[in-house]
């Protein structure tokens, strides 16, 4: 990099959606100060309008309130909302940057967030956030939960009367507020300006915008959530019935070159038309009808196709495969539909409500920036990328993350977010630190000499809580329990304003105790640990009671059983909290260095970035060479050659001074916690023993990737021209007669794929075989092509694989998996002129016959299958699947996290992926890391298990059942010793002690038997 002066330790990143909330979240975590922008009033963009996310039907506010909390109060993170950029100058490095600050009309420091100013305010104005189905306030918040959490005035229909200024006792409203513009100096920009739903009205046949009860998909989801127009419960907004049929089109304002103007896949209708179909049938108490109307049922990601078999086998939606032309609205408010079946049968259906699933599209505002900024675009007017630099934009120092380089679902985006957070800081390595300010914590306060003194929330969350059990029954029941001085029940008791007053009512009232009654430890416990720590109490003198997903998930049905769970669960969460103590913390000297297994196209740029970020990087490889699967691979989907780049890649790697690395070499042993592991490796020496070597490292990432199924089917490895796709390229690129020669091919897809055996989607055939078969085509114009499919899934752009491919006249036939392809050898008297090798028969799905197709090449689309690493695995802990791919610590905000911190996950190893996605991933790994070895120290050693020494009988016990290998006797002190900075927690030396000499703080016997008790002895 060539600069005049030293790199800039901040970023500006611009979007403030989850992608670039994660974005900003792990630059600020790892060093730099960023300035987060969005032209909306507050934070959380598209994500905040859902209600639920797949494929664990969580509550998306659920799910991204902690995030929102935490960018929120985050020290390093400045939220600059309503504002636009303008122009960026400069290099990397060293950007300046003009923004236009658009005015709030409300000061954002003095606003309180009292709700005055809207009560008092006389003129109501459309909703956008609940899409037009219901109507705001001029004086307005986006949302409760929102952040900032400040109102602001919607001047173009505020009439001045000026009631709102004369109800705010903190001064904030400025009606003479006037635009204005600011400079930031940016090391780096990220741009994560998400995308816009596509509006439906210019497609006429829908009568979207003439009928209420046709509604977006967007709409929908208000519609369920529990803070949208109709308060959770599904009624349709013609009358407001509850609807018996509701019907969903996909594919509208996508794969449409015509009418929509847009050839490209969206990417996630499908999946969220199976969830909307599955969460209303749970919002209704009465049958509900629901069917889905598609072309192609792409649920091509992790543990998706398993969601789509649930909905169609378990929930009994239906999915009808037709494209619905015309919608005929009914006067009785109902919607008519006319399809034609596959067969050909014309069928008529009427139904309550209909929802269009609409696709995404690049916002106007978006597209406009990046043209400021000089940015090249796509055909489809999405940022231009690279498949080897997925989140570099044209013009260097400029990154681009989630759907505004292409129509994605939320773990990919955040995959890229994290992605483009490891990039636009790679180049500002020395500025580390040099921006960021430290948050000054109150001391905490001591409560040794007190009573327990407990305050218990708990929360509504809506119809996830609400819906179902009665809070304010349990509400009141808590007041009565031992301990309790305080108890209240809030909507959302995530939410910043409601986190706000948790810590006033703290310090107000004493409790020196919390308990809070809601969602998921698991996601939400260290939000709340960290607002009572503000507020000045241990993070420990907390306790959690999961009444939803332990409770109202699991018993919707049975309303006042659920109520009477609640209270059991919040009588032993009160029972525990009296007994639970502060624990200390001590800090651990981290490692500064990251190991890397597995030495495939993931591992390698994780190492590679890791290297970049200017720290030590081992790379290990149980084979002898770098490259994994990528050796066998021809091009990507858009025709970037691999090989060049992989040799590129290995050169950069081996070269590297930051990196070392070890081939045929294999972890055989980890110890250790976050920040400071020791990993034994064996390296093979040519005999039956190695050498072993021990490495320290403060992180660590998976990258161990997969391999290629070989099938058993249709005559693999009985006859020479069925090939695989991986085959299929590595003959093509060694120019092999087999294919050259060729005169018809036919690709039969999803093989070991979607079966019983493996009951997922390998992603990457679709578009592999449809760029072969376009390569076929353009060396061999007149070969005849098959393509025999069960449902086609080039999503997102390779879209337009699939569009050239009909349009070079490449045949596509469906077949059955209850009725596969044939494939034989021909015998001897075929031979002739024109003779092929091989006959595939199939039975064509609009013929209702089977039909036979001559050909000299066989191509199988075989699963991607993940490697066996069981040993590997079981070293570091971390879990797999039932399909033997490595499992995220969440789904959707923490998809290259293991649960175990400290440990992250990349490429094949986690699912099937392409290399593109695979290289997103592996840099998103890098930045997780950087969370952890940028840093001098980290805070651990609270939950752990410490030892009696008096009582210990070194009978050995704990050191045979501990499964990281911790504890050890000391024949100094002639007991067992259990080092707090190594301990996990786990508990199991504590369960198996057969002296009771070995305590888990936090989970002390005492704590334990309180809660048993108030199980069974009821207040």
């Amino acid at each position: 990099m060539t600069q005049q002066q030293p790199p800039i330790g901040s970023v500006m990143v611009v979007g403030a959606g989850v992608a670039g909330i994660q974005a900003s979240l792990d630059m600020a975590n790892a060093g730099y100060y960023v300035y987060l922008v969005d032209n909306s009033t507050t934070v959380g963009g598209l994500m905040a309008q859902l209600d639920k996310t797949f494929p664990t039907n969580d509550c998306a506010m659920c799910v991204i309130s902690p995030f929102l909390v935490e960018v929120g109060r985050h020290l390093n993170i400045e939220i600059i909302s309503n504002s636009e950029v303008e122009s960026v100058e400069g290099n990397v490095g060293a950007f300046q940057v003009t923004l236009r600050n658009d005015p709030r009309y409300i000061d954002i420091d003095k606003c309180t967030a009292c709700g005055q100013c809207r009560m008092v305010c006389p003129v109501t104005a459309i909703n956008e956030f609940d899409c037009g189905l219901d109507l705001r306030k001029a004086t307005y918040i986006r949302y409760p939960q929102a952040v900032p959490l400040a109102y602001a005035i919607d001047r173009s229909v505020c009439i001045g009367c000026g009631l709102c200024e004369k109800v705010c006792l903190a001064e904030a409203i400025q009606y003479d507020e006037s635009p204005r513009k600011t400079t930031l100096d940016v090391g780096a920009v990220v741009l994560a300006m998400g995308s816009a739903t596509a509006d439906p009205k210019r497609l006429d046949s829908l009568a979207y915008g003439k009928h209420p009860n046709i509604v977006t998909s967007l709409e929908f989801e208000r519609i369920l959530s529990a803070s949208g127009p109709y308060k959770g419960h599904l009624m349709r907004p013609y009358d407001r019935k509850i609807p018996e049929k509701i019907a969903w089109m996909q594919c509208v304002g996508s794969r449409d070159i015509n009418r929509a103007e847009r050839g490209y896949c969206s990417s996630v209708c499908c999946m969220y038309a199976i969830k909307q179909s599955i969460i209303a049938k749970e919002h209704v108490s009465s049958p509900l009808d629901t069917a889905i109307f598609y072309m192609d049922m792409r649920t091509y990601g992790k543990d998706f196709d398993k969601y789509y078999m649930r909905a169609k086998n378990e929930k009994n939606v239906r999915f009808i495969r037709s494209r619905v032309h015309t919608i005929e609205p009914t006067d009785t408010g109902d919607l008519k539909i006319r399809y034609v079946l596959e067969s050909g049968d014309i069928q008529e259906e009427t139904f309550d409500l209909v929802v269009l699933s609409v696709g995404l599209s690049p916002s106007s505002a978006a597209v406009d920036l990046a043209e400021r900024l000089g940015l090249d675009l796509n055909e489809y007017r999405y940022i231009k990328t690279s498949d080897t630099s997925p989140v570099s934009t044209s013009r260097p120092g400029i990154y681009v993350c989630g759907s505004f380089q292409a129509p994605k679902d939320i773990p990919q985006s955040v995959m890229e977010a994290s992605a483009a957070a490891a990039e636009a800081t790679h180049n500002l390595s020395e500025a580390r630190w040099t921006k960021t300010k430290v948050k000054d914590l109150p001391p905490e306060k001591d409560f040794s000499a007190e009573p327990p003194r407990i305050g218990v929330f708990v929360c509504n969350c809506g119809i996830n809580i609400g819906g179902v059990a009665n809070v304010p029954e349990v509400r009141e029941y808590a007041r009565t329990l031992p301990h309790v001085v305080h108890v209240e029940d809030n909507l959302f008791t995530c939410s910043q304003d409601t986190q706000e007053k948790i810590k006033q009512v703290l310090i107000e009232k004493g409790i020196n105790r919390v308990v809070v009654a809601s969602c998921s430890p698991r996601t939400h416990e260290p939000l709340f640990q960290e607002t009572i720590r503000e507020a000045g109490l241990n993070k420990y003198l907390f306790e959690m009671a999961n009444i939803r997903d332990q409770n109202t998930w699991v018993h919707m049905n049975s309303p006042e059983k659920a109520t009477a769970k609640a209270k059991d669960l919040v009588r032993m969460a009160v029972a525990k909290a009296a007994y639970v103590e502060p624990l200390p913390q001590v800090i651990l000297n981290v490692v500064p260095s990251v190991l890397v297994v597995g030495g495939g196209v993931a591992g390698m740029e994780a190492a590679l970035g890791v290297a970049n970020q200017g720290y030590q990087a081992y790379l290990v490889e149980r084979s002898n060479q770098l490259g994994g699967m990528a050796h066998q691979l021809k091009s990507t989907w858009q025709g970037e050659p691999v090989e060049a780049y992989l040799k590129q890649l290995i050169q950069d790697v081996e070269k590297n001074e930051r990196i070392q690395v070890f081939l045929e070499t294999e972890v055989t042993h980890v110890t250790g916690t976050i920040g400071n592991f020791t990993t034994t490796l064996v390296t093979k020496t040519g005999g039956a023993s190695g050498v072993q070597k021990m490495l320290q490292h403060g992180a660590a990432i998976l990258a161990t990737g997969a391999h290629e199924y070989k099938p058993t089917e249709y005559l693999y490895g009985k006859h020479p021209n069925v090939l695989t796709h991986l085959d299929f390229d590595q003959a093509a690129k060694d120019r092999d007669p087999r294919i050259l020669e060729a005169r018809s091919a036919v690709f039969i897809q999803c093989v070991g794929s979607r079966t019983t055996e493996r009951p997922y989607c390998s992603r990457v055939c679709c578009a592999h075989a449809l760029k072969s078969a376009l390569w076929l085509k353009a060396i061999q114009p007149e070969m005849r092509i098959f393509i025999l499919y069960r449902d086609i899934r080039s999503y997102g752009f390779r879209e337009s694989l699939y569009q050239k491919a009909r349009e070079a006249g490449i045949q596509f036939i469906r077949w059955d998996p209850e009725n596969p392809p044939v494939v034989e050898t021909l015998d001897a008297e075929a031979k002739g002129e024109g003779f092929a090798p091989l006959a595939v028969t199939v039975t064509d799905h609009i013929l209702g016959r089977p039909i036979q197709i001559r050909t000299d090449l066989v191509v199988l689309a075989a699963a991607i299958v993940a490697n066996e690493n069981k040993k590997l695995f079981e070293a570091f802990k971390v879990p797999t699947n039932a399909d033997g791919f490595l499992v995220e610590a969440h789904a959707k905000l923490r998809p290259v996290d293991f649960a175990s911190e400290g440990l992250f996950l990349a490429g094949l190893a986690h699912y099937p992926k392409t290399i593109d996605e695979s290289i997103a991933q592996a840099k998103a790994a890098v930045s997780r890391t950087m969370n952890i070895v940028s840093k001098p120290g980290i805070m651990v050693g609270s939950v752990v298990a410490t030892v009696q020494g008096e009582r210990c009988a070194v009978c050995l016990t704990c050191v045979r059942t501990c499964p990281y290998g911790v504890p050890r006797i000391d024949p100094e002190k002639g007991h067992a010793v259990i080092e707090a900075v190594e301990c996990h927690g786990c508990g199991v030396c504590a369960s198996e002690c057969p002296g009771k000499a070995i305590t888990l703080k936090h989970f002390t016997d005492e704590q334990i038997n309180a809660k048993t008790h108030a199980l069974f002895c009821a207040a």
